[in-house]
Parts: structure tokens; C-alpha cells; sequence
């Protein structure tokens, strides 16, 4: 017997081309292959005019500033010659404190302009906070779809907090249980209501971050004489890599290295009601990182706007500690104090910038604000409340959901590189494995394929071959 779930989902392809106002089907080429392009320009809007947008909506144009102080700090431990200079671009100043306002304030627009009475995101992080504010800017009724409590109802300071920035915002917030709801809820609700699917993967969502990635290589340009020699940016679900990397692409920014990063939970798992509370991050980590770099397409919409396999350079990871530790030292030594999410990209640049030549350039794509259950000292209270150890040593010990470890000194803090190659080989398996049973890759899809990766046909049919063989 169908269950309302199974109801709803059949339906799922219906209520959201109905929710966003856009058929994804005339963009599909293949089972596989999609015109991705065409996507992301079907909404209409040039890049002008997303800074129109933005600029009208209070967002962007945001403080690009140079961290002297930490780049001292780095070359005192750096070889001769060594230790590249540090930018931050500082996200915290947007209207909901987050880069997140730019992704919102697009979709927002969209909505009004279509006529949506009110709008609907399923999110637990910043970009909830975002879509409220802006939706409340717009006169727009929202609703926020959280995951905040394990089975025993304990909620994460850090979720619980954004909840009620949502609703200082006007906006109704449902609450639930960590598991694989929420999607189902969010679709429920865009059905009932008929409100905008305010998605953080709609090509809407991601085409806003590309002012970001413009601003930050005008603004280098401007303070340096040239783009900056690697972005790095916290990776989660890949609209933050992928719609930096377009902007700076479209900016002329093409020698720039694109460096994602996220803060390692490998071994946690994401939808467990167990692992929930015992991770420190609510994002910016391996447990959305890899499977969204691998199978994009598993979010709310048809095709995900988020490709970030395209864009990436290198991916790095970092430890919870090495982050905690970053987090506290920017704001003794810069006077910034901002959430230890948004600092999981600055400790990847400090190890970064500590082997890149002395005239090289860094730029932490984004901050974000701090501010009670996300300061983190709540979030470290709040890991020993759930039998977390926490202790200072080796950040190499560090286990996730069982031991975190803050360095002791900053020659402790290492990224380490996730094999790219590795993660190219998932997702061209995905792809087929989602694929009709049976189905053989055409010349298009391989195409898709080295495109989606950032490789070349060769090295697709290469591992279409060893998957065949397997």
C-alpha cells in the first residue's frame, strides 16, 4: 500500500518544475548528459544584473581585507622566502551575516517577480537565515525546513540558534529530527502552499555567489595589481566552489587556482541519529563535501547547479582542532571574530600560504558571523557535553565524534589533499550506476562527463572501461 511519503515523492518532478517555475526537462540531453549551460542561463539575468539585484537588496560589496598580522605569523614558521601574503573577503557584513545572502537575495527576487506569495528552503545552516531575511525585505511570507534534534530531542547549539534568527525574521521554522525527511517535508510543503522552492542548488541560488567571485578579483586587482594567486573557499555542498570559481572565471581571473576545503568527519555518518550531535560542524565538512562532489544531483532539484568537480583545483582538508584553533587566533590577532564554519577555508589557507612564494596571494573567500550557540566555545561545550574528548596536543589524533585536538602552536596546522582523482572516479561510477540498467554512455554523455570532472574524454572513457572491467 502507498504511503503518503511514497505519494508525495511520486509527485516530487511535478511540484517543483510547479515551485520554481522552471522545467528542467528541456535542458536533458541524455540519462546522463545535461545542458548545463543553458540551465544556468535560463533564469535570464546577466551577471549585471544579479549586482543589480544584490546591490537593491543590501547584499555584496563586501570588505576585501588583508590579514598582515597572520601572514606575519606564517612566514615566522616559513622557509626563507615563503609565506604568501593573506586576504580575507568578509562575508560576516552581509545583511544575515553570511555569503549565503547572496544565493538568497537572487532567489528571492525571482519569486516576487514570478509571483509567489511566499518562499520555502529546507536548510539547517546560514542560508536559512538568509532566505528569511531577504524574503522578509520582499514582504514574502517563508518557511524554514531545519533538521535540529536527535531522537532524544537535543538540539546543536549552532541549529538551534539559526531557528531563531529565522523566526526574529518573521519566518516559521519546522523543526525536525535528523533523518531523511526533509526533502519529503519541504515538497510537502511547496505542494500545500504553493509557495517558491527557494533552493540552495537552483541555478538561481548559485548564479548569485558569482558576484562574489567577480568582487574578489576586481578588488584584488585594485589592491594588488593582479588576481590573487588561489582562492580558497569551505566547501560543503559545492555552491560556494562552484559559483566563486564562475565568477572569477567570468571576471578574466583564469590563472587563479581554485582550492576547496573542507574540515574532515570522515568515519561520522551524516543522517545517523547517533553521529547528529557528535560533529562540531553543521556544515562545511567531508560528510557533504564528498558525497556532493561525487553525485551532485542528489539534492531537492531535478539537476544541481552546485557541479563543484568542475572548478576545483585541489581539496583539502582539515581537522575540527586546527579549525578551533584558527578561529581564536583570528580574532586575537585581527580582531575578527567570526564562526568557526567560515574559518574551516583560513586554515587551509595558513598551510597553504606557508609553501607559496612570498609575493603569492591568498584569499579566504568568506566569513561568517558568530554569535552564541555558533561561537566556539558553545560548540566545544557543547562536544564534551556528548562524550567528545577535547584536549590540546596533535591535531594529527583527532578523531572524529570521539576526540577533538586544538594544536598547540600554529606549525601544527596541516591540510591534507583529498585525491581529486579518486573522487572524479566516484562520480563518473554514479553516473552510470543512476543511469537505466543497461545503459551505455554515448559520445555526449563522455563529453558531460570529462566537463563534470574537469578531466578530458580519455581519461573518462579510461575509467568507464575499469569500471566495466570490475
Amino acid at each position: 500500500m502507498a504511503t503518503k511519503f511514497d505519494a508525495i515523492m511520486a509527485r516530487r518532478g511535478e511540484i517543483m518544475r510547479k515551485a520554481l517555475g522552471m522545467d528542467y526537462s528541456v535542458f536533458e540531453i541524455s540519462p546522463i548528459a545535461f545542458d548545463y549551460e543553458g540551465m544556468m542561463a535560463a533564469h535570464g539575468y546577466s551577471l549585471e544584473d544579479i549586482v543589480a539585484i544584490q546591490t537593491r537588496a543590501g547584499v555584496g560589496n563586501t570588505p576585501l581585507l588583508e590579514l598582515r598580522n597572520l601572514t606575519d605569523l606564517v612566514r615566522s614558521i616559513s622557509a626563507p622566502e615563503k609565506g604568501a601574503r593573506i586576504f580575507v573577503k568578509d562575508e560576516a557584513a552581509n545583511l544575515a551575516g553570511a555569503f549565503k545572502d547572496r544565493r538568497a537575495s537572487v532567489s528571492i527576487h525571482v519569486a516576487r517577480e514570478k509571483g509567489y506569495e511566499g518562499v520555502i528552503a529546507a536548510t539547517s545552516g546560514n542560508y536559512g537565515a538568509a532566505v528569511a531575511s531577504q524574503a522578509a525585505r520582499n514582504s514574502l511570507k517563508c518557511i524554514i525546513c531545519q533538521e535540529t534534534f536527535d531522537s532524544r530531542h537535543i538540539g546543536q547549539p549552532e541549529i538551534v540558534e539559526k531557528g531563531r534568527i529565522c523566526e526574529a525574521y518573521g519566518a516559521e521554522v519546522v523543526q525536525m529530527t535528523v533523518g531523511p525527511e526533509l526533502f519529503f517535508h519541504m515538497v510537502e510543503l511547496l505542494d500545500q502552499t504553493g509557495y517558491f522552492a527557494a533552493s540552495l542548488y537552483s541555478s538561481f541560488g548559485v548564479s548569485g555567489i558569482e558576484t562574489l567571485g567577480l568582487e574578489i578579483s576586481r578588488e584584488m586587482r585594485a589592491l594588488t595589481g593582479s588576481d590573487p594567486t588561489v582562492v580558497v573557499v569551505t566547501h560543503a555542498g559545492g555552491g560556494n566552489t562552484t559559483g566563486t570559481a564562475r565568477g572569477l572565471k567570468r571576471a578574466g581571473a583564469t590563472t587563479t587556482q581554485i582550492v576547496s576545503a573542507s574540515v574532515d568527519l570522515s568515519g561520522l555518518h551524516m543522517a545517523s541519529d547517533v553521529d547528529f550531535n557528535r560533529k562540531s560542524f553543521t556544515t562545511g565538512h567531508t560528510g557533504f563535501g564528498v558525497p556532493f562532489a561525487t553525485w551532485p544531483d542528489r539534492a531537492d532539484v531535478p539537476r544541481n547547479a552546485a557541479r563543484p568537480l568542475r572548478y576545483m583545483d585541489r581539496y583539502l582538508t582539515v581537522t575540527q582542532g586546527e579549525v578551533f584553533y584558527v578561529t581564536e587566533a583570528m580574532a586575537k590577532l585581527e580582531g575578527l571574530e567570526r564562526g568557526p564554519a567560515g574559518n574551516t577555508a583560513m586554515t587551509a589557507a595558513l598551510s597553504l600560504a606557508r609553501d607559496l612564494p612570498r609575493d603569492a596571494t591568498v584569499v579566504v573567500q568568506e566569513t561568517e558571523y558568530t554569535g552564541a550557540g555558533k561561537h566556539h566555545w558553545s560548540q566545544l561545550n557543547f562536544a564534551k557535553q556528548m562524550g567528545v574528548e577535547v584536549r590540546a596536543g596533535d591535531p594529527g589524533d583527532n578523531v572524529p565524534g570521539k576526540v577533538i585536538v586544538i594544536p598547540e602552536k600554529v606549525e601544527q596546522i596541516k591540510a591534507k589533499d583529498f585525491d581529486l582523482a579518486r573522487m572524479r572516479k566516484s562520480y563518473v561510477r554514479n553516473a552510470v550506476k543512476n543511469a537505466p540498467e543497461g545503459y551505455v554512455p554515448t559520445a555526449d554523455d563522455i563529453a558531460f562527463l570529462a566537463a563534470d570532472t574537469n578531466t578530458d574524454e580519455a581519461t573518462v572513457e579510461a575509467i568507464l572501461a575499469e569500471l566495466k572491467e570490475a
